[in-house]
């Protein structure tokens, strides 16, 4: 059961991402590492790195997350 939440958590969180309205962040991914997701992929700036982080922490407050985006 519990590895269903957790591919249910990062399903959400993937999905967080491919529904926001900034494009840049559509093509990330989200994984599942233990007790936290990882963010990973690239965007051009710091500020969408960040709003990546944000979409995906709205989808569970209480997860850790491990922002391994890279910013060309």
């Amino acid at each position: 059961m519990a590895g269903l939440m957790q591919v249910d958590l990062s399903q959400r969180a993937q999905q967080a991402l491919r529904l926001s309205p900034v494009h840049a962040l559509r093509d990330l991914r989200v994984d599942q590492q233990g007790e936290s997701l990882l963010i990973s992929g690239s965007v051009s700036s710091f500020y969408f790195k960040q709003l990546a982080q944000e979409a995906v922490r709205t989808v569970d407050r209480t997860v850790d997350i491990v922002n391994a985006v890279c910013v060309d």
